[in-house]
């Protein structure tokens, strides 16, 4: 059944689309309650429901906020395989909720036209998280609407930037699995691509060892994808290249779990035979055995941030960007063991 519109209210109240839109909208514009009572009727008879997008096209503020998450790697699904994007979703929902909006979240490929998304759906403000300098960054310098980037390097002043130290983080993580008396130490991450959020966790970790005179190995560097599955597959490559590693420092805590797995089924236990340290201090981090040690973050913060940057920046357009650094520290669980 086709959905019914206010002109089919008004034929079925017998008065003109006008003044239903009136009444419905509240506008203060004297009409006979009996024509209201008619009115209402007719809604009701014909379960007649707003089309709220319309609505916010005529007003110029349809009360949704684009969410976009560039798929960086080739066949990736990191809203699904990375429980970090849950965690922060829920966050964005809930303040975005708060302040009466709501989401349209959006997985793009690198190559993707977003603006067209923009334009049709007339979203009020956008946040991205983990953008990259790259053509869709270009398109979002087009959209005279609010930005705000979460994980992002991207150089310039065009938009409001919320994130940690991901080189800090990275760094304290392999001090930490240092002074626990580790020389060879791997480290398991995503694709090492300039200007991410992959590439400074590594700058961070190759920073801790030249500082403490340990060299560099390139042998030990191993790039996968940020999930499960790959933390798995990577544990297992360093099981059978037997090269002496006595500790995994992993730049994501899904990577760092499933290595955990991996391990596991190789004979390798942890933290017995094999240390472990994460990135991220996901939800899921404390209830696995042993608990993992890794670099904690407040994601629902960031995501709450985020929201109300935008907010404030939609409210007032001619703000200074904004950029927060937001702290991280280690998290000491049971998957680094002192040699």
């Amino acid at each position: 059944m086709a959905r019914p519109t206010l002109k089919n209210v008004a034929e079925r109240a017998g008065v003109s689309v006008a003044t239903v839109s009136y009444v419905l909208n509240g506008k203060k514009k004297y009409i006979s309650e009996e024509t209201k009572e008619r009115i209402y009727k007719a809604v009701e008879e014909l379960d007649y429901i707003p089309d709220m997008n319309a609505r916010g096209l005529a007003a110029r503020d349809t009360k949704l906020i684009g969410v976009v998450i560039p798929q960086t790697e080739p066949g990736s699904e990191l809203m699904f395989h990375n429980p970090f994007y849950g965690e922060i979703l829920s966050s964005i929902e809930y303040q975005a909720r708060l302040n009466g909006y709501q989401l349209i979240i959006s997985g793009m490929d690198v190559d993707a036209n977003y603006m067209r998304l923009a334009k049709e759906r007339n979203l009020d403000g956008i946040i991205a998280i983990g953008m990259y300098p790259d053509e869709l960054y270009e398109q979002f310098k087009k959209i005279d609407i609010p930005v705000v980037l979460v994980d992002s390097y991207c150089k310039d002043k065009f938009f409001h930037n919320i994130r940690i130290d991901d080189t800090m983080g990275s760094y304290e993580a392999t001090k930490h699995v240092i002074g626990c008396g580790h020389r060879k130490i791997a480290f398991l991450s995503g694709m090492l691509k300039e200007n991410g959020v992959m590439k400074k966790r590594f700058l961070g970790y190759k920073k801790a060892l030249e500082e403490a005179g340990i060299a560099f190995c390139e042998e030990y560097i191993y790039e996968g994808e940020v999930d499960y599955k790959s933390g798995e597959e990577l544990a297992r490559l360093i099981a059978e290249k037997q090269q002496g590693i006595t500790a995994v420092i992993a730049a994501a805590d899904i990577q760092a779990i499933g290595a955990i797995k991996g391990f596991y089924e190789a004979g390798i236990n942890v933290p017995e035979d094999m240390s472990v340290m994460g990135f991220d201090n996901l939800e899921m981090s404390q209830f696995i055995i042993p608990g993992l040690t890794t670099v904690g973050q407040n994601i629902a913060l960031k995501g709450e941030r985020a929201v109300e940057l935008l907010v404030e920046n939609m409210d007032n357009p001619d703000m200074e960007k904004q950029e927060e650094i937001l702290p991280v520290m280690v998290v000491e669980r049971g998957s680094i063991k002192q040699i």
